[in-house]
């Protein structure tokens, strides 16, 4: 999934094959894959063994809401594994058949119903020709899913029904022979360079035949002299050059015909509605000569009279023995294949009863003179016979209920509660169950000491409803208005059901209805008091209610629908609910009256429903997702599934982008909506359980989404919401030191100081990101006192503890707690996070492959052995998804036979196929699940490794029970509120068991981030899938910050580990889609050329959609090609930054220091060198800072990942970059970007999102840290360049835009030189003068007036080349070339004096300042420095050289650190000691 919503999808199928009716089928050329499309809109994808052709059903793609009617392949190359599917609500979608992926996905007005996939002439790949339900046919790019290009027609236009490209024998074009709807043959032929803007392209010819409604039409590839037309009734063969019928054959009686195709010049192969092929062979003397070279039309026995030996004949049937009735026509088709050199021509058949057989056509291509016989297929196999097979069979997510006798409960609805962790599950037979989410996912998948325990984990029933319950609603979910307690149930006995959540009371029981219920939705925000306490039902009478929860009474039954509903919109402002019925009809009802207020039809109609959507999109609220809750297709629940996923971003991002802001409380469904969200952005849920069927009648399996981002941040709150802003700053995650070194950029104000002081109270709830404004905070004022920090923390203690008292029945402990506090569900409770974050780790952990890690995993981490092989799934854009089937382990069962059995499973008295299941789950976790897919090998990888990392920075954080609660009761004593005996040892203990635990996560990230690939290989993996580079260098500047660092440590390995050729192929390969810059484009961007900047700004605003995941966006050819931009961007970025340098040269150009562009290709480079205009490290480095500058655009805007990742990457490669930037526009963008933001910004390893600005500013800070402690000299120099141009800048002018950026990014500046004087102190030393500019440009004067400089700025202090005298407010700096610098603050003038022969060793101001005293080793020389001012101060002021005096030489050894060469001090007004390093002095007097 290229988005960045890290979401690890896992399913539990439970005992029942989902139901797959068979709507179209396809297998690929190379015999290994399968595809069946089904009328539910899901697609199957089987494995199959080239040579028994035994194919195993591997994953079941989602995304479809309709039958899917078409698949077809999408590239001419053997193994490239892409097929486009089309559905009859006219999506498209291509996936990627190796992990599941949706690479496009668009949806059309135009609905196919066949598509052909050919290879024109002149072009590289497939096109796809498509016809259906309109007038053209359509020719699309399989990959961008756009239309290329369009065949019309100018005789009878009319629907095409069907059509056949071939190239004839001895010409370059191509022809397209179609046949309408109404039997107009049409021809057109194209050469290939067609495209949108050429003419409307009109056949050739056309000529009317008497043939309605073909179903097929197939050119004979053989001679491309006879046509098969196929018609339901009578299929008939024409000749074609005339289009004259040569012979017919009717359809057996009570059979229809579907289609067909030639198998040689004078044979056929038809197949009927019964799924039955027939073979006929064709009458020798119809297509006489039919050998090219005479097939003359004009021969004169060409068409002679018809005689009774010349109709067809029958001589092979393909047929099922059993001949069982299909409840609708299946899906079939006629293959050819070719594995190893053999072609093999197989006819394919998908049915009703999700049947796949296949014949093998060659057999009964042989006529037997005197019978018919039918042959049976080679191969059958179904869903439902490979779920058979498995033993045991898959696990489903309440299997602790069912008893091996008795006969299973189905579980038909289910909904998961985040806030109380609880999984609310209705059965067929009537009875809901709740029950502990975590605990029970951890029952069905993992090893551990819950499997011994009986009626674990406990559970409520709520007994109610006769039959299957339908639908389950938790209103507070969708909005806070209802009531926590409440939990609504409709059922099959027509009855809505209240509950109480906690008591599991039944409050009451709506039967309004006369029909079952179908759906429960909750009305919008904005409704009427009264319409706000309702909630909507709907039944299958075609009714639809207002059922208020409130009252306990029905409000409103709207129920003269004579249809089926089909959507419900809503007019809050007018009190209308609107209700549309499948047969097009609109009802228009009052609310609060009931009253039937009109009924539309036609337009009419779906205008108003159209304005209803409006409306919505105005006044945005918090049932956007719910309300509108277009109920179309509520016989099909993949579309309510699919519509789930959808809406988790969709609706928020439709919302975020009309409104600006995300008032869409949903947590559920996991708002992310980016960048865009406000503080009333609810939390990304780090659960959510969705249960998943792919027809009515089928039992719920379940899906479980672990969001990555949402439990990082989940955890990483918890966490800090613990600690208070003094051992925030103790961990460092917060620094007040900047903002000491802020105030200095401001004026000095009493209140300055005050500021300071507040920083602790403030740093809470400003540091620009919404997650931790908790809702107690406000409560008790903002700043968060110790006493009442201890108080809050107690309160939560006791909750915790008596939850943690043994698990009491859960209404006990939850409803007293409640009704103290019912201040936020989620305090109540007892944190689940970490039980969420225990089940994921536990799933993706590889277990296997390294013994001591895996006891350290289980003793002191609290991970646990998974049981069974998991089911993962990848959730790819616009929310199509792919789950694995956990069928496809079957295939795995040889090479599972041949481990090595393990003692310890052998000894155990288990059954068999527990034993065997055990072993597979073994070689899955430290093998197979690595071999899946490149996708879900990224994914994992990086899921695990940013949550080890998550885990390791928090404090003792394991999942073995016995330390959960030390850890949480030891919290309260680290705030140093109390101490008792005793506590010493503890501490101790605890210090020493959190250093192991943090070792043990450490170990766990350095396992799946390093050494991984290793292990597998060497664990005997022949196929390991690598995580894919480009998903990784996508996430560089993940707004997640943990998700960052997992996926730069993952890239930089897998670089590290591809070694410099393949990093060099890596370069080679994506150096082509580095999007190119001119110098003075990247400096100036309005007057660039417009295409590059076209280019690369589409790039990047693609980048930002990819982080909100879901926009449904216009396909076009040109987005893939703007991702590969972003991509290459960033990876060529990292790889210039990281491996820039370090690969020797072993070319002639060996002698140079090799410029990174250079330095990427190891071998002798062609073309690289610094003069080519081609150079990579030049035209990345242009890109770069083309990114850090262009102004924010609708495009591409202020705060992207991409532009932090450029930010990032100038900053850690600035070594590499340096020669092709113009340094200082670089500087004075980074200081404009951090200047935005707040002055509040954590340090970097603050793990929670900041919001986007903040983040920028952050990433922008750190580059600065790198660059300046990179290249010291340059950022002085460049910093002290842009003061000078500021002052020089005429005071009337508005200042230039580099001199405002200076002023905006003043502290940033300061903190920038503190640094360097820290670390770099000698490189600094030579640069003293321009490094006294900056500060005094950067400082407001106004604190130099009261304050000494080494008050205001201690750090500069330290050198002794520098005085500050506060009596005349000068201050003096030696320079390293021997001038003294004085600066007169009064007068705001600097004037500089030729003093010595060399650096100036230290110079200071007498106490009255009236001389100055400076001296220099180099020529053994003190000076003392006198100025005067003239005549009644009018005359300019003077300074002059008062005495001299020879110092002794100094020894050589003492030189060699001139920081600590000599100071001067004065002890008297008139006298001067110089003291030496060594600790001499001597004394000197004016």
């Amino acid at each position: 999934m290229p988005g960045t919503n890290l979401i690890v999808p896992v399913v539990l199928w439970g005992k029942h094959a989902p139901t797959h009716c068979v709507s179209s089928v396809y297998l690929s050329r190379d015999q290994k894959t399968l595809v069946t499309g089904c009328y539910d809109g899901q697609i199957c994808i089987w494995q199959v063994n080239p040579d028994t052709l035994k194919m195993t059903p591997r994953c079941l793609l989602v995304g479809h809401t309709a039958p899917v009617t078409c698949l077809s392949r999408a590239s001419i190359i053997q193994d490239n594994n892409f097929i486009v599917s089309s559905s009859e609500a006219g999506e498209m979608c291509t996936w990627d058949l190796v992990d599941g992926k949706c690479r496009e996905s668009v949806k059309l007005s135009q609905i196919h119903t066949n598509i052909q996939a050919y290879h024109m002439c002149n072009s590289e790949d497939l096109r796809l020709f498509c016809n259906g339900y309109y007038a053209e046919i359509l020719i699309m790019d399989p990959f961008s899913l756009e239309i290329l290009f369009c065949l019309s027609s100018k005789m009878n236009p009319d629907w095409i029904s069907a059509l056949h490209v071939l190239r004839p024998s001895s010409r370059k074009d191509d022809v397209v022979l179609a046949i309408s709807i109404t039997g107009t043959v049409k021809v057109w032929s194209l050469l290939g360079h067609e495209n949108k803007q050429s003419e409307p392209i009109y056949e050739n010819e056309s000529k009317q035949i008497r043939c309605l409604n073909a179903l097929s039409l197939n050119c004979c590839a053989h001679n491309q002299r006879t046509v098969l037309v196929v018609c339901a009734k009578y299929c008939q063969i024409y000749d074609a050059g005339d289009f004259s019928v040569l012979c017919s054959m009717q359809a057996p009686s009570g059979e229809r015909w579907m289609s067909g195709d030639f198998l040689a010049p004078d044979r056929v192969l038809v197949w009927s509605t019964e799924g039955k092929g027939y073979l006929y062979k064709l009458p020798a003397n119809k297509l006489r000569g039919r050998a090219i070279s005479s097939s003359v039309p004009d021969h004169k026995g060409f068409h002679g009279p018809t005689v009774d030996h010349d109709s067809p004949v029958l001589f092979s049937i393909l047929a099922h023995p059993d001949n069982k009735l299909l409840s609708c026509p299946p899906a079939m088709r006629f293959i050819l294949t070719s594995v190893g050199g053999k072609q093999r021509r197989l006819l394919l058949r998908g049915d009703s009863a999700g049947v796949v057989s296949l014949w093998n056509v060659d057999d009964a291509a042989v006529p037997v003179p005197t019978s018919v016989p039918s042959h049976a297929p080679i191969v059958m196999t179904s869903l439902d016979m490979a779920w058979a097979e498995m033993n045991p069979s898959p696990v489903g997510i309440l299997d602790q209920f069912g008893h091996p006798e008795d006969p299973e409960i189905k579980l038909t609805a289910s909904i998961y509660i985040l806030a109380a962790n609880r999984l609310v599950v209705g059965r067929s037979d009537g009875s809901i169950v709740i029950v502990n989410a975590t605990h029970t996912v951890q029952l069905q998948l993992l090893h551990g000491a819950h499997q011994q325990l009986d009626d674990w984990p406990p559970h409520q029933l709520l007994l109610g409803h006769n039959g299957r319950v339908n639908c389950l609603l938790y209103p507070h979910h969708v909005h806070q208005r209802y009531d926590k307690s409440h939990l609504v149930s409709g059922g099959i006995d027509f009855a809505v059901c209240l509950w109480d959540l906690f008591s599991g009371a039944l409050l009451h029981r709506f039967c309004v209805h006369a029909g079952e219920i179908t759906q429960l939705i909750v009305p919008p925000h904005n409704c009427s008091t009264r319409i706000q306490k309702c909630i909507c039902s709907v039944a299958s009478d075609h009714s639809v209610t207002l059922l208020s929860l409130s009252e306990r009474k029905c409000v409103t039954l709207a129920s003269r629908h004579l249809f089926p509903v089909v959507t419900i919109k809503w007019r809050p402002a007018d009190d209308f609910m609107v209700v549309g019925c499948s047969d097009g009809t609109v009802h228009v009802w009052q609310m609060e009256t009931g009253h039937l207020d009109r009924v539309l039809h036609g337009m009419i109609a779906e205008e108003v429903l159209a304005a209803c959507d409006e409306t919505l999109a105005d006044d945005l609220g918090g049932s956007m997702s719910a309300g509108s809750g277009d109920l179309q297709g509520l016989a099909n629940p993949a579309v309510h599934f699919f519509r789930g996923l959808r809406h988790r971003n969709l609706t928020a991002m439709r919302a975020a982008t009309a409104r600006g802001l995300a008032a869409l409380q949903a947590p559920e469904r996991g708002g992310g909506a980016g960048p865009l969200a406000e503080p009333a952005r609810p939390r990304r849920a780090p659960l959510t359980v969705q249960g998943f069927r792919s027809n009515p009648a089928d039992p719920e399996s379940h899906i479980l989404f672990f969001d990555i981002e949402g439990l990082i941040v989940e955890l990483l709150s918890e966490e800090y919401s613990a600690m208070s802003p003094a051992s925030l700053e103790a961990a460092g995650l917060i620094t007040s030191e900047y903002m000491k070194v802020a105030a200095l950029t401001q004026s000095a104000s009493p209140d300055a100081t005050k500021r300071i002081s507040d920083f602790f109270g403030r740093v809470k709830d400003k540091a620009g990101d919404m997650e931790r404004i908790l809702k107690e905070k406000d409560k008790h004022g903002i700043l968060a006192k110790m006493k009442e920090g201890a108080e809050t923390m107690q309160t939560k203690l006791q909750a915790k503890a008596e939850q943690l008292k043994g698990h009491i029945e859960q209404k006990d402990d939850t409803t007293p707690t409640k009704r103290q506090r019912p201040r936020d569900m989620s305090l109540a409770e007892p944190p689940h996070t970490m039980e969420i974050a225990q089940i994921l780790m536990s799933l993706l952990h590889a277990w296997g492959l390294d013994a001591d890690l895996d006891r350290v995993c289980e003793s002191k981490l609290g991970l646990l052995r998974p049981m069974v092989p998991v089911c993962f799934g990848v959730v790819s854009r616009h929310g199509h998804m792919a789950v694995q089937l956990p069928t496809w382990l079957g295939g795995w069962a040889e090479a599972c036979a041949s481990i090595p059995d393990d003692p310890m499973l052998l000894n155990s008295n288990l059954p068999q196929e527990l034993v065997r299941q055990e072993k597979l789950t073994r070689l899955f976790t430290s093998k197979l699940h690595w071999e899946l897919s490149t996708t879900l090998t990224t994914n994992h990888l990086l899921s695990i490794v940013a949550l080890a990392n998550t885990l390791m920075s928090m404090s003792n954080a394991s999942f073995v029970p016995e330390q959960e609660v030390a850890r949480r009761l030891h919290r309260p004593t680290t705030r140093g509120s109390s101490s008792w005996a005793g506590d010493e040892e503890r501490e101790e203990q605890l210090a020493a068991q959190q250093a192991h635990i943090k070792q043990g996560w450490s170990l766990l990230a350095t396992l799946h981030c390093v050494l991984l690939p290793d292990k597998v290989v060497a664990a005997g993996a022949k196929n390991f899938k690598r995580p894919q580079v480009e998903m990784l260098a996508r996430r560089w500047q993940h707004h997640c910050l943990e998700v960052r660092d997992a996926s730069q440590a993952l890239l930089l390995a897998e670089l590290g580990r591809l070694g410099p050729k393949g990093r060099k192929a890596l370069v080679d390969n994506w150096a082509q889609y580095l999007p190119l810059y001119t110098h003075t484009e990247s400096i100036n961007p309005q007057a660039a050329p417009k295409e590059p900047v076209e280019k690369v700004t589409k790039a990047q605003e693609e980048e930002f959609e990819e982080e909100e995941e879901e926009i449904i966006r216009k396909p076009s050819s040109l987005a893939e090609l703007k991702r590969k931009q972003t991509t290459a961007v960033v990876l060529l970025g990292v790889i210039g930054a990281e491996f820039g340098q370090d690969i020797a040269s072993e070319g002639a150009a060996g002698n140079k220091r090799r410029k990174e562009g250079d330095s990427r290709k190891s071998s002798i480079v062609e073309g690289f060198t610094l003069s080519a205009s081609n150079n990579l490290a030049r035209l990345t480095a242009l890109a770069l800072t083309h990114l850090l500058l262009a102004p924010g655009s609708a495009r591409l805007p202020a705060h992207t990942p991409l532009r932090r990742a450029a930010v990032d990457l100038l900053g850690r490669g600035f070594a590499v970059w340096e020669p092709y930037l113009d340094v200082s526009h670089v500087l004075l963008g980074l200081l404009e970007m951090c200047s935005d933001a707040d002055k509040l910004v954590p340090s970097m390893t603050y793990g929670l999102p900041l919001t986007p600005q903040a983040d920028s500013c952050r990433t922008a800070r750190h580059a600065l840290t790198l660059i300046a402690t990179a290249r010291p000299a340059a950022f002085i120099t460049t910093m002290a360049r842009e003061v000078a141009r500021a002052a020089a800048a005429p005071a009337g002018a508005p200042p230039p835009a580099a001199a405002a950026a200076l002023q905006r990014g003043r502290a940033e500046v300061l903190r920038g030189v503190e640094l360097l004087i820290d670390r770099m102190h000698a490189e600094v030393a030579d640069l003293l003068v321009e490094v006294m500019d900056i500060i005094l440009h950067c400082v407001d004067q106004s604190h130099l007036k009261s304050k000494g400089l080494n008050e205001v700025f201690p750090a500069i202090c330290r050198y002794n080349q520098v005085s500050h005298c506060p009596a005349t407010r000068r201050i003096a700096v030696g320079s390293g070339t021997g001038q003294l610098a004085l600066y007169e603050l009064r007068a705001g003038r600097c004037q500089s004096l030729a003093a010595h022969g060399g650096p100036v060793t230290a110079c200071a101001f007498s106490p009255d300042g009236r001389y100055l005293a400076s001296y220099a080793t180099a020529d053994n020389r003190l000076s003392f420095w006198q100025t005067t001012a003239g005549m009644f101060g009018l005359g300019a002021a003077q300074t002059r050289c008062v005495k001299c005096y020879s110092t002794a030489p100094m020894a050589d050894v003492a030189r060699l650190n001139p920081a600590r060469l000599a100071r001067l001090v004065w002890t008297a007004a008139r006298s001067v000691t110089l003291v030496l390093a060594d600790g001499s002095e001597t004394r000197f007097n004016v």
